[in-house]
C-alpha cells in the first residue's frame, strides 16, 4: 500500500514530502493507495473564495446550526479536491491526468475532521493507459464521507 504522511500534509498550504507515485507498467490491479488531511476551518474561507460558494451552510454559524446539520459544515466538492490531491501525489501520483470522477456525497464533513482519501486500482486498460479506481473518503470516526471512480491517466515508462 502507497501512504501519504498524516503530519506533513496537515499545514494549511504546503508541499507534501511524498511525489513518489508508480508508472502505469507498475501498478496492480487491488493496489491502494490513501491520502490524508486535516480539514481546518480556514479551508472553508479558502475554497468559497475558489469555488464561488458561498453557501451560508457553510459561511454563517447562525445559519448552520438552524439547518438539518446543526452547523457548519465543510464544502463536500472539497471531497473531489482530496482524491484529487490523492490521484497527483500517491496513486499513480506526479504525471497522473484527470479523464473522470464521479462522486456521492454520504455524510458531511465537520471542522476538524481528519480526512483519508482511499483509492483502489479496480482496472487497466493496457492500450489507453486508462486506470479505473474506486475512492472512498472516510473520517477519523471511519464514517464514510464520499464514494465514488476516478479514470485516470497513468504516466508510462519513457521509451
Amino acid at each position: 500500500m502507497t501512504n501519504a504522511s498524516r503530519d506533513s500534509h496537515n499545514d494549511l498550504i504546503g508541499t507534501p514530502h511524498c511525489f513518489k507515485g508508480k508508472k502505469f507498467e507498475n501498478i496492480s490491479v487491488g493496489e491502494t493507495g490513501e491520502f490524508t488531511l486535516v480539514y481546518k476551518e480556514e479551508f472553508i474561507g479558502l475554497f468559497a473564495a475558489l469555488s464561488g460558494d458561498y453557501n451560508p451552510v457553510h459561511m454563517d454559524k447562525d445559519f448552520a446550526h438552524q439547518s438539518v446539520f446543526r452547523g457548519r459544515i465543510g464544502h463536500g466538492m472539497w471531497c473531489a479536491a482530496l482524491l484529487s490531491g490523492a490521484v497527483a501525489s500517491v496513486l499513480p501520483g506526479p504525471g497522473t491526468i484527470y479523464r473522470s470522477q464521479t462522486i456521492k456525497f454520504l455524510n458531511p464533513i465537520r471542522i476538524n475532521d481528519e480526512l483519508t482519501a482511499r483509492l483502489k486500482v479496480e482496472g487497466k486498460n493496457n492500450k489507453t493507459r486508462l486506470i479505473a479506481m474506486s475512492c472512498t473518503v472516510v473520517n477519523q470516526r471511519r464514517e464514510k464521507i464520499a464514494t465514488g471512480m476516478a479514470e485516470v491517466i497513468a504516466p508510462t515508462m519513457p521509451g
